[in-house]
């Protein structure tokens, strides 16, 4: 009698054999895999972009503005000492407390502090050029700030370019200067090129003893127009131009009313905190030496809450993305099934077991989905990185740093290994049906 048989079965098809024919019928129905592997490189193309673009914004954008720059800044105004308040040298009941170099030095060397920028704004009288329905003159404020750290300060450019620094004949203008002048919110190019003369008041007295005002006229181009919360005031200037004005209007004898501040050369402070954390700590410190203070500190909070509804939103589209393809598969699967009917029973005829069968299937629909993985993983990081050109872009004409796009490893994996198991998934129903399928059903029904 001869000896039981120990090896694998007759007929019975090896894991190579099932690769070979999960190959052969995806190179031979050539077309139809061309078409699922293009639905499941574009659905795991979809959601690497998304993810790559989620992971960026939540963990460069995000720590990049909290660590530092305008979302962490503080606006610190002089403040008059209350009673209640610590009385010190320069600390007296009922005068105001001075933002001078010396505050500035003491605030700057404050726990959590990045940097600060001081501000001077003054009183301003503006003759625009003329514009059908404009006004002759504009009397408001000029905000000078130091423009050589324009990017930690709450300045946003809408059009043109900042003002250089140092120089007095350039000035960027506020929204409010286009309102002033009748001008489209919506087009603030118009206004670019425009030549303002702009005066700051200074104070004298005649012979018989009467108020003189006298202006230091500077005729300045505007080159850009901004959107900014560093002071009130429709014109951003280089703090070097209102320093030159306060000066000048000192050497006047003053009226009690020009000078909200005398004897201060800075009407405020930006105050940057190291990081969105330290923000409370340094404004209570500043709040301490007697100077009022304003931050958008819950801004953040609220753009992280924004963030997450964003990740849910593009999450479910890269799910729809997914299940589409999915169903793609499915339908491809589904197809062959029925046009391999003959193939099918042949294999069973020999002696190939329901399992074998299946393996050929789900081996194929693996194939299909590691390809489209990979391909769409690229075409995903080649996506991603195309927004984030035109976003670089976009915040360079701002006068902001770019974001560098993180591409994690684990997204890459993702890509590939996800579109596999998903196609196989999506191939395991077809594949069991053609497990199913009697011999002699599937010859005779070929």
């Amino acid at each position: 009698m001869p000896a039981p048989h120990r090896g694998r079965a007759l007929g019975a098809v090896s894991w190579s054999d099932a690769l070979r024919l999960a190959l052969e019928s995806a190179t031979r129905r050539f077309g139809r895999t061309v078409l699922t592997v293009l639905a499941v490189t574009l659905a795991s193309s979809l959601l690497v972009a998304l993810a790559t673009i989620v992971v960026t914004a939540n963990s460069r954008v995000i720590n990049q503005v909290s660590k530092g720059g305008p979302i962490t800044a503080i606006r610190v105004a002089a403040a008059r000492a209350e009673p209640g308040q610590l009385e010190t040298d320069d600390f007296r009941l009922g005068e105001p407390v001075l933002l001078d170099e010396a505050a500035l030095a003491r605030v700057e060397a404050l726990p959590g502090v990045d940097a600060v920028a001081p501000v001077l704004d003054l009183d301003v009288l503006a003759v625009p050029p003329e514009v059908p329905g404009g006004p002759e003159r504009i009397f408001d404020r000029m905000v000078g700030v130091d423009l050589r750290h324009a990017e930690r300060l709450p300045v946003t450019l809408l059009a043109g370019r900042l003002p250089a620094a140092g120089l007095s004949n350039e000035t960027a203008v506020t929204l409010g200067y286009l309102d002033r002048l009748g001008i489209d919110a919506g087009e603030p190019e118009q206004v670019l090129g425009q030549r303002v003369a702009m005066a700051h008041a200074q104070v004298t007295r005649t012979v018989d003893g009467e108020l003189d005002y006298r202006g230091r006229w500077v005729a300045a181009e505007v080159v850009g127009v901004v959107a900014q919360e560093a002071a009130p005031g429709i014109f951003l200037v280089p703090i070097e131009q209102t320093r030159a004005d306060r000066e000048w209007a000192l050497r006047g004898v003053g009226d009690g009313e020009r000078q909200a501040l005398p004897g201060s050369p800075n009407s405020g402070l930006i105050v940057v905190a190291d990081s969105l954390g330290e923000v409370r700590q340094v404004r209570e410190a500043i709040d301490g030496f007697g100077y009022s203070t304003s931050a958008p500190e819950q801004l953040i909070a609220n753009v992280q809450r924004y963030l997450r509804v964003v990740d849910i939103v593009l999450g479910s589209i890269g799910l729809i993305a997914l299940v589409i393809a999915a169903l793609g598969i499915t339908n491809a699967m589904l197809a062959q099934v029925r046009e391999r009917r003959r193939e099918i029973g042949v294999l069973k005829a020999i002696g190939a077991r329901d399992r074998d069968v299946m393996r050929v299937f789900l081996l194929e629909a693996v194939f299909v989905g590691a390809v489209g993985g990979v391909a769409g993983t690229a075409l995903g990081i080649a996506t991603a990185a195309l927004v984030g050109a035109v976003v670089n872009g976009y915040l360079s004409q701002q006068g902001l740093e770019g974001v560098r796009l993180a591409v994690p490893i684990s997204i890459v994996f993702a890509g590939i290994v996800g579109a596999a198991v998903l196609a196989l998934a999506a191939g395991a129903v077809p594949a069991r049906r053609a497990a199913r399928l009697p011999a002699r059903e599937a010859v005779g029904g070929a």
